[in-house]
């Protein structure tokens, strides 16, 4: 089964999602508790905060922080570096523009990457306030994964979740990284992918479910949205609908039961945006 994903606006906790969603039927007693990842598919895309807080202070661990910078200024993890939104994104021009939100190239990826201090071998942790914003972390995730470095993980249930554990958070001013010696990045993977073409050669054939708010769904266009409204045909499930209140990742039998409400079974194929 091929599984697409478009460019534009994409979510990837929400894809993750689909991918976790074609996952074994074990669950957990107590999603406050520390959660079993193992019951994923796909569950060592993510990284739990235990995992994470044990590791603080490593040389081995690049800790990225998605958020907006106002809320990087004010807390985050210590010694994450904070990226913003886009940081692996072409930001030439504005919304709507060509290629604008698309994946950087990848030279200029490179670059980025090493100036950040990365390289094949330390393990880079991705996070945000889930809630406080797009899930910035899951789309910089998606698209390293697009350049082939498998060394990447998202915190499950981002910030949220690490407060909720009691785990501490900080204003102090992460020094600036040190840049590595070098990354290898591998041609990109279209296959995580879905492009304009192929969503219109699509439509009417293939289930797109469209994963902003709903307001942006129903029209609004105060997250930047060059145009309002929505993709023809498509159907609407916010992101956030599949993760719990804090921040974590519902049962995979939940998320089956939410998929099920649009006619999907794991051997679909579906678009999201």
């Amino acid at each position: 089964m091929k599984k697409n994903y478009t460019k534009l606006g994409l979510l990837i906790l929400c894809s993750l999602a689909f991918i976790l969603f074609s996952s074994c039927n074990k669950t957990t007693s107590d999603k406050t508790k520390k959660v079993d990842l193992s019951v994923y598919e796909k569950g060592d895309y993510f990284i739990s905060p235990e995992e994470v807080r044990s590791l603080l202070g490593s040389e081995d661990l690049v800790l990225l922080d998605c958020n907006n910078p106002k809320i990087y200024a004010k807390e985050h993890i210590e010694g994450a570096i904070g990226i913003g939104f886009h940081a692996f994104s072409k930001k030439v021009g504005k919304p709507g523009d060509p290629g604008w939100g698309t994946i950087d190239s990848k030279d200029d990826l490179t670059k980025k990457l090493i100036s950040l201090g990365i390289d094949n071998k330390k393990l880079i942790v991705l996070y945000s306030d889930i809630f406080k914003g797009p899930g910035a972390d899951g789309r910089a995730a998606w698209q390293l994964r697009i350049a082939g470095m498998t060394n990447v993980k998202i915190l499950h249930g981002g910030s949220t979740y690490w407060k909720e554990l009691g785990y501490e958070m900080t204003n102090d001013l992460t020094p600036e990284p040190t840049p590595s010696d070098g990354v290898i990045l591998k041609d990109y993977d279209n296959s995580f992918m879905a492009t304009k073409e192929e969503v219109f050669e699509n439509l009417g054939k293939k289930l797109l479910i469209d994963v902003r708010t709903k307001k942006e769904f129903d029209g609004s266009q105060n997250a930047g949205e060059p145009r309002g409204g929505h993709i023809k045909d498509a159907k609407h499930l916010l992101w956030t609908d599949l993760l719990n209140k804090n921040g974590t990742l519902k049962t995979p039998k939940e998320m089956e039961e939410i998929m099920g409400e649009f006619g999907l079974s794991k051997k679909d194929d579906f678009t999201l945006y």
